[in-house]
């Protein structure tokens, strides 16, 4: 009995969380779209703008020493009369049973220009930030477009499937009928009927790698919950360049990552400046001024006054602190010269993809008329196939294998396609111009 409860009350869960999923919604989304949607909600372009404004406020705190720093004190204080010394620690003054409030104003004047050199450092770095955020952006970019193609080639292939699965269940039925006649032999009925399973395991194929598509794209454009998307197709885009190397030299000037790695090697330059600028020396103004109330007249009667004021002007040098300075100067060269290496390889790495970006560019630009030239040759040799099988001239065999082919070629035209779609975008990333 309580197994029987337990399996009601399993399935009536099921049934619940199964009604409570429902079907996925349908969305229709163009490229545009879906590149707008992506900028605006993907996680890691969200994450990179707030990064960028984190440095933005560097650029603030640098600056704090070019204002004056004020404070203001409450104090109040009890001892026993004529107190001076304290246990490990020695003091000059007496102290005295008091109450006061006072305010302290302290201004740099000059610390030999560390603080304007780590200013430019903290705005180098944030405009770095900021490259890094379009390049953000522009990975998110690339993603959306090549997770966009894809899909539209599941969804392509899908109607080729199905319209494949439509055509040979048709044979199927011509053949079955003309075998029951005793016109066709049951042998031809077996192949074609093999011919359409071939079919229909494609359309499950096919839709299986629809949901992939679908759920990349999900990710690409930031999105939470997945749909069924109906997509757009886009048109063709222009030829590639005849040639690579022209193409080297706009993602040199183009590219937010390279542009970022020469500020930060800016940034590194600045710091060691301002690392440099430690052994040089500082000058400050300090002042003080305040009220006391209440002051203990009897330990000292009419000596201290109730109110004070001072201004001094201190001017640190340093001379010598075990090479600390030193040292640091030194760190800072060395993480200059280590910014020059990372933008030479930062170049070449960038080269390299340019080139091969446009070779895969070059190579899909060339598959499109081959892979139409066969579909063309694909059809025109299926019609025959079909004409000989009616006349009885040819087998069976002939006739499949002719369906199989057609269907390769128009799916092969189909990739070839959607394949250059997807490395143009890819090309026009590596040149900075997806944008």
């Amino acid at each position: 009995m309580r197994c029987t409860y337990l399996s009601i009350i399993l399935a009536l869960a099921s049934a619940a969380s199964a009604f409570g999923q429902g079907p996925l919604p349908t969305v229709k989304l163009t490229l545009q779209d879906a590149e707008a949607q992506a900028l605006k909600d993907h996680p890691q372009v969200l994450a990179a703008q707030n990064a960028a404004s984190a440095m933005g406020q560097q650029v603030v705190q640098a600056k704090a020493p070019y204002f004056p720093v004020v404070a203001g004190d409450v104090t109040g204080s009890a001892a026993n009369q004529q107190a001076r010394i304290g246990a490990g620690f020695l003091t000059d003054s007496r102290i005295f049973d008091r109450f006061g409030q006072g305010v302290n104003i302290s201004q740099l004047i000059t610390d030999s220009g560390r603080t304007s050199n780590l200013v430019a450092t903290a705005k180098l770095q944030a405009g770095a930030s900021q490259q890094t955020y379009q390049a953000t952006r522009y990975n998110v970019l690339l993603r959306v477009n090549q997770a966009y193609y894809n899909a539209l080639r599941a969804q392509a292939t899908i109607k080729v499937a199905e319209q494949t699965v439509a055509a040979r269940q048709l044979i199927v039925d011509q053949i079955t009928a003309l075998a029951n006649n005793k016109l066709r032999s049951e042998l031809d009925v077996s192949f074609v009927k093999v011919s359409l399973s071939q079919a229909k395991l494609l359309l499950i194929q096919a839709q299986d790698q629809q949901q992939e598509a679908f759920a990349e794209l999900t990710r690409a454009i930031g999105a939470q919950q997945n749909a069924n998307y109906v997509l757009s197709d886009q048109p063709l885009p222009p030829s590639p360049p005849p040639a690579p190397e022209s193409l080297v030299a706009q993602a040199y000037a183009a590219r937010p990552e390279l542009a970022g790695l020469r500020m930060a090697r800016d940034a590194a330059y600045k710091f060691e400046r301002a690392e440099r600028d430690l052994s040089y020396p500082t000058v400050s103004l300090v002042g003080v001024g305040g009220y006391i109330p209440y002051l203990d007249q009897i330990t000292m009667p009419h000596t201290i006054p109730n109110e004070y004021a001072g201004a001094a002007v201190d001017i640190h040098i340093p001379l010598f602190n075990g090479h600390l300075f030193t040292a640091r100067r030194e760190e800072a060269h060395y993480r200059a010269l280590e910014s020059d290496q990372r933008i030479r390889d930062a170049e070449d790495t960038i080269a390299r993809d340019v080139r091969t970006a446009w070779a895969s560019t070059s190579t899909a630009y060339q598959r499109l008329d081959v892979a139409a030239q066969m579909l063309r040759q694909a059809n025109l040799a299926l019609s025959l196939a079909q004409g000989r099988y009616d006349l009885g001239l040819s087998t069976i065999v002939e006739l499949t294998q002719a369906q199989l082919n057609q269907t390769q070629a128009e799916i092969e035209n189909l990739s070839a396609r959607y394949d250059y779609q997807g490395q143009y975008a890819a090309l026009q990333y590596t040149l900075g111009a997806l944008r």
